[in-house]
């Protein structure tokens, strides 16, 4: 099996996740904070801010083509309306050491982090995001654009809804549990006591809000991985439309999509009405948004089994990832097929991955991963490219370190890089 002369095959990071030291974002004041739901600060994560080319170089001798990095916002506008130039270059040496070594830069605009004095205003649920958004990409598409063929405006538009229904079916186990107390009568085990549990939050709660007040100067922040509502749904694909319309006005040929988190939704018995929803939510209300769009990120990690109330728990025996992900390298070919019987331009693959600490499982996962997209290319899909997550071993959000990604494992102790098998072996593809 073999991918086309022209595909990009490659990895993908994320500048918060990476880099390090990343201190006028909302994350990074977030992780600071005494009531923080981060397990770790990210520090100097693995420092890939200084480290880049040893890392681009690691990737380019591997055989791999193309690295998709994110530029982060808070770094070139640390203050609004207030540009740090230093940082631009940074940026514009990191796309030439791509170059340097052969590999094809594909730059993501926003990955989750965004700029604190963005939160202040509101973050993103806020009527102004938008515009404050296309005024950072107008700036730095005027400064880079010339050196960049593919650009991803928004990581993963639909996180926020997909965290607002995760929050839900928690919210209704919680209800649920308080009903089961309550119908029991008195319990002498104080676990069941779901209204202490609720009074704890709720004391948090207010702490927190507090916190945020004295830190960001609101007491909710709305930050990009936040519960979404509609209205904030709908602002993002608004910021995504006016970055799109400003990179296109300087550099009309530059590719432009946005990424989605995808599952592979799987109804199982009765769950064929909920199934269709659950896609309408994860995907297919976002398609007149994006239908012009020259390319879809797809990011895909397994599958959700779906009743007819919702998400069924994995299936018994199934072999888990460190995230307690189904290991189901197949969700990729079928959301790829999946996706493209509504979405009629060119498909990356942007993400797609797992978190182990046995490799050879890594191998396993994208030996069939890409073997799926050889089947879809094979049946004339415009499958491009595939970027695993992640290139490095890295900050993977409020779980810290301890989900271990990458294709290269790094000692932070020392930021020494040690390239597994499966960075060679994905590059192995390329030959």
């Amino acid at each position: 099996m073999k991918l086309p002369e022209h595909f990009l095959i490659g990895a993908a990071t994320a500048a918060h996740q990476v880099e390090g030291n990343n201190i006028h974002s909302d994350l990074w004041a977030m992780e600071h904070m005494k009531h923080t739901s981060f397990s770790e600060p990210s520090l100097d994560a693995v420092d890939h801010y200084h480290r880049y080319e040893e890392d681009i170089k690691l990737l380019a001798d591997a055989g791999l083509n193309a690295y998709r990095f994110s530029i982060e916002w808070a770094r070139i506008e640390p203050e609004e309306g207030s540009f740090d130039l230093n940082e631009v270059e940074h940026y514009r040496d990191v796309i030439a050491c791509c170059k340097k070594y052969g590999v094809e830069p594909f730059v993501t605009l926003h990955h989750f982090s965004s700029p604190k004095w963005l939160m202040s205003k509101g973050g993103w649920e806020a009527e102004t995001t938008p515009a404050d958004f296309a005024h950072y990409v107008h700036f730095i598409i005027e400064q880079l654009g010339s050196e960049l063929h593919y650009i991803c405006t928004i990581n993963e538009a639909n996180m926020g809804i997909q965290v607002a229904a995760i929050a839900e079916r928690y919210k209704r186990q919680m209800m649920a549990q308080m009903q089961a107390a309550q119908s029991g009568g008195n319990s002498a085990d104080g676990s069941v006591q779901v209204g202490i549990n609720l009074q704890k939050m709720m004391e948090g709660q207010k702490a927190a809000a507090a916190e945020n007040l004295e830190v960001f100067g609101v007491e909710k922040v709305e930050n990009f991985t936040s519960m979404r509502t509609r209205e904030g749904d709908l602002l993002i694909l608004k910021a995504h439309e006016l970055a799109k319309k400003e990179i296109k006005a300087l550099y009309p040929d530059i590719k432009v999509g946005l990424t989605l988190s995808l599952h592979d939704i799987q109804p199982q018995e009765d769950g064929m009405e909920r199934a269709k929803k659950e896609w309408d939510e994860e995907f297919m209300h976002y398609l007149p948004y994006i239908k012009d769009d020259d390319f879809l990120g797809v990011q895909n990690y397994t599958r959700s089994l779906i009743g007819a109330d919702g998400q069924l728990p994995n299936p018994d025996g199934a072999e888990l990832t460190q995230m307690n992900y189904e290991f189901y390298p197949e969700a990729l070919e079928h959301v790829l097929r999946k996706v493209a019987k509504d979405f009629h331009g060119d498909l990356y693959v942007t993400e797609n991955g797992i978190a182990t600490a046995d490799d050879t499982r890594r191998v396993a996962f994208i030996d069939t991963a890409l073997k799926g997209i050889v089947s879809c290319i094979n049946d004339g899909l415009p499958v491009k490219s595939y970027f695993h997550w992640s290139l490095l071993d890295n900050f993977e959000w409020q779980k810290g370190y301890s989900m271990t990604f990458g294709l290269i494992a790094v000692d932070r102790s020392t930021q020494t890089r040690h390239p597994k098998e499966s960075l060679s072996f994905l590059g192995h593809w390329n030959q």
